[in-house]
């Protein structure tokens, strides 16, 4: 149990869980954009952009963040 709880605190690998109608994302680097129909992050080796409709951030900690509404699309654009 102990080693779990250290593998999670030592985690530092982007993380994106999409359910029905939020998106749960871990180890982002920045907020890139906040906007109604666009929530981009910065990450690792690149951004991430999700699309979508009433998009509204329901929690955000320290490199965690929750985001609801209704989802059309995620892209991941890489740095060359």
């Amino acid at each position: 149990m102990l080693d779990k709880i250290k593998n999670y605190i030592k985690d530092t690998e982007f993380r994106l869980t999409l359910f029905k109608d939020r998106i749960y994302v871990t180890n982002y680097k920045k907020i890139l954009s906040l906007e109604n129909n666009n929530i981009s992050f910065k990450v690792d080796k690149g951004k991430v952009i999700i699309k979508g409709n009433n998009l509204v951030l329901k929690k955000l900690l320290d490199k965690e963040i929750l985001v609801s509404g209704k989802i059309s699309s995620i892209e991941a654009k890489y740095d060359q």
